[in-house]
C-alpha cells in the first residue's frame, strides 16, 4: 500500500539525529522553556524571515494566542472559511470571539475575497487567512482589502510551511502567523507543537506571557494565560527535522508536478496548478470527483491510500450551525467537501509509487 504518510521510510540519519536529540535533552536536565526551546524559535524565525516566533502546544493554540494577544475577543468577528480543520474555528471561539464564514474559490479551495467583502461588518476585527493544503496566493489584494476596511490580517500557516509569495514566507503578511507542528504537516513534530511567528515585540511579548499562565515574571500573573509551552524534546525533534525540510518540500513539488503533468482522466478535476513555484508546499495534493467515494475504494483496492479532507464543511458542525455565513451561502465549500479527495503526495515515495498512483487513477471510470 502506498500511503498517505510513511514515518517508518525515512532516512535512518534521520532516525539516527532524532535519538541523539532526544538524548542531548535528557542529558540536559531541563524539560520545559530551554535553550531548545530558544533555539528552534531563532531557527524558525529566521526561516520564516521575521524577527520572533514564540513555540507553543500546538497549532489552534497559536491562534488563539494570537487573537489574545491582539486583543479580539468578545463581540469581535473574525472572518475565516468553513473549508478547513475544526482547530481554526475553536480557535477563534476559545479566544471568546466570533467566526464568520465566507465561501471559498472552487479553483483553488482558497477564501474569496468577493465572499468576505460581504461578510464585513462592524464587528469585524480579522480576516483570518489559511494556507490550505499548503498553497499562499494574492497576498498583496488581502493586504489591501484589510488596510481598505481596517481590520487586521491573520494567518493560518499550519499547512503552509515555508511556502512564499513574491519571495515573502507565509506568516509574514498579517499581524500574525500560526504555525502547527502536527507529526503529519510538513515540518512535524513527534507529537503536538505549533509556533506564532509576528514582526511586533509587543505581540511577541504578550504571547510568551499567555502561552505560560499569563506569567510576566515567575508567579506573578498579569494576565489569564493557559498552559501552551513547546517542550524541549519536541523543540529538539524540529530542530532536527527543520534541515531536512528544504529536501522534503522540493520532493513533495516534483510529486506534485508529476501528478499535474500526467493525471489525464475526464472523471478527476484538480485544483489550480499555483501561480508562483515557491507559493506551494504541497501539504495535501487535491483532487475533485464526482463519486468520491467509489474512486476512494477503487484507489484503495489498487494499493493507494488516500483520505478526505475535509468531508464536513464547519457550518454543518453542530456546535457551529448558527454562525453567520455568507449571505449567498456558502455553495463552493459544500461543492468541494462533497467532492475532494487527497492522495499520496509525501517525500518518502519513490517514482515508481508515483507512477502506480497515476496508472491508477488514470484507469478509473
Amino acid at each position: 500500500m502506498i500511503l498517505m504518510n510513511d514515518f517508518k521510510a525515512e532516512p535512518e540519519e534521520l532516525r539516527l539525529a532524532q535519538l541523539s536529540a532526544v538524548d542531548r535533552v535528557l542529558r540536559s536536565g531541563w524539560y520545559v522553556l530551554g535553550n531548545e526551546v530558544k533555539t528552534f524559535e531563532a531557527e524558525w524565525a529566521q526561516r520564516c524571515a521575521m524577527p520572533y516566533a514564540i513555540g507553543v502546544g500546538n497549532g489552534m493554540d497559536a491562534i488563539e494566542i494570537g487573537l489574545r494577544a491582539l486583543g479580539i475577543g468578545a463581540g469581535d468577528e473574525v472572518i475565516t472559511t468553513p473549508m478547513t480543520a475544526f482547530a481554526t474555528v475553536l480557535a477563534v471561539l476559545r479566544a471568546g470571539a466570533i467566526p464568520v464564514l465566507a465561501d471559498i474559490n472552487p479553483e483553488t479551495a482558497l477564501l474569496d475575497p468577493a465572499s468576505v467583502e460581504r461578510c464585513i461588518s462592524a464587528k469585524t476585527k480579522a480576516v483570518l487567512l489559511v494556507h490550505l493544503y499548503g498553497q499562499i496566493r494574492d497576498m498583496e489584494s488581502w493586504t489591501a482589502l484589510c488596510e481598505t476596511h481596517g481590520i487586521a490580517l491573520l494567518e493560518d500557516c499550519a499547512q503552509a510551511h515555508l511556502a512564499q509569495w513574491n519571495g515573502k514566507t507565509a506568516g509574514s503578511f498579517g499581524q500574525f502567523g500560526a504555525y502547527s507542528f502536527y507529526p503529519t504537516k510538513n515540518l512535524g513534530a513527534l507529537g503536538d507543537a505549533g509556533a506564532l511567528v509576528c514582526n511586533d515585540e509587543t505581540i511577541a511579548q504578550q504571547a510568551g506571557i499567555l502561552r505560560n499562565y499569563g506569567q510576566s515574571v515567575r508567579y506573578y500573573h498579569t494576565e489569564l494565560g493557559l498552559n501552551s509551552r513547546l517542550d524541549e524534546i519536541q523543540a529538539a525533534l524540529l530542530r532536527v527535522r527543520l534541515e531536512k525540510l528544504p529536501e522534503f518540500t522540493q520532493r513533495r513539488r516534483e510529486i506534485a508536478q508529476a501528478y499535474r503533468e500526467k493525471i489525464n482522466n475526464p472523471h478527476i478535476q484538480l485544483l489550480a496548478a499555483p501561480l508562483q513555484e515557491t507559493s506551494h508546499v504541497y501539504h495535501l495534493f487535491v483532487l475533485l470527483c464526482p463519486e468520491r467515494e467509489r474512486l476512494a475504494n477503487y484507489l484503495k483496492a489498487n494499493g493507494v491510500e488516500n483520505y478526505v479532507h475535509y468531508p464536513v464543511p464547519v457550518h454543518f458542525q453542530t456546535p457551529c450551525k448558527e454562525l453567520r455565513c455568507d449571505p449567498n451561502g456558502l455553495p463552493a465549500a459544500e461543492f468541494h467537501a462533497a467532492n475532494c479527495l487527497s492522495i499520496p503526495c509525501h517525500p518518502q515515495m519513490s517514482d515508481a509509487d508515483i507512477a502506480t498512483v497515476i496508472a491508477a487513477i488514470n484507469a478509473f471510470h
